[in-house]
């Protein structure tokens, strides 16, 4: 499958900085036109970089830390907001992201709800909630990203439903739709969304108008969008002509 080649051959640039063409092909038993086009679509979003002899890799993403603190207190009003969208008894996704994961310090303490998740942060704030059961999804951790990735079996969550999911993204566009950085998140996101019976979609206005490697749903599939006050007008615009349900915090 393409995303998974590409997604492979992301990761072992990421650990041997370098290779070239011949070597790509090689080892993904791919042509070298067929590896040109996957440098040339890894190129022109990520941290892959074509160089005479070979394309290399540089850590061209701010890292998680300071993705946490960027637009700090937007991500907590937005967080508060979806909090508020919480009711009792509800089975929820969170995906993984650094604004979705601060939802858990605004829920009611006396709130009994389940938690589908493939965030860590997530994972971890739950200890603390005696009333939220949690479901994991994904079975390998990436801690670039803190988020677990990968599933071998999706029958059992095929047969669950899921009320909301609170979805994240690095990159939200008209054109595109929302993006993602990382192709082994595009299965879980896209399949959970669909899952949900009422897909939320919370970005700061920092993500408005950037595209990311792969687009993991159009803006018309969520029912609401959570962001702040500076979501830039052609955006504002476009959801009050497309009836979408928006909360400026």
């Amino acid at each position: 499958m393409k995303f998974q080649r590409l997604q492979k051959i992301e990761d072992y640039l990421s650990k041997n900085g370098f290779a070239t063409t011949r070597e790509l092909c090689d080892l993904f038993n791919v042509s070298q036109n067929t590896v040109r086009r996957d440098i040339d679509e890894l190129s022109s979003h990520g941290n892959i970089h074509k160089i005479y002899g070979g394309v290399m890799y540089s850590e061209s993403l701010v890292d998680f830390e300071n993705r946490y603190t960027t637009n700090k207190e937007h991500k907590l009003l937005i967080a508060h907001k979806a909090a508020e969208l919480i009711e009792n008894n509800d089975l929820i996704f969170i995906d993984s992201g650094t604004t979705t994961q601060l939802i858990i310090q605004f829920l009611h303490p006396e709130k009994h709800i389940t938690i589908i998740t493939n965030n860590l942060d997530v994972v971890t704030a739950i200890a603390d909630h005696p009333n939220i059961e949690l479901i994991l999804v994904g079975n390998r951790l990436k801690r670039k990203t803190h988020s677990f990735i990968e599933v071998d079996d999706w029958s059992y969550f095929n047969r669950i439903n899921i009320n909301k999911a609170f979805m994240a993204a690095t990159g939200v566009s008209l054109t595109k739709g929302t993006t993602n950085s990382d192709m082994m998140e595009y299965e879980i996101k896209n399949k959970m969304m669909r899952k949900a019976e009422h897909a939320i979609l919370l970005v700061d206005s920092s993500k408005f108008g950037k595209t990311s490697l792969v687009s993991y749903a159009s803006l018309l599939d969520f029912n609401t969008v959570i962001t702040d006050q500076n979501c830039p007008s052609e955006y504002k615009n476009y959801f009050k002509k497309k009836q979408v349900n928006v909360f400026y915090v």
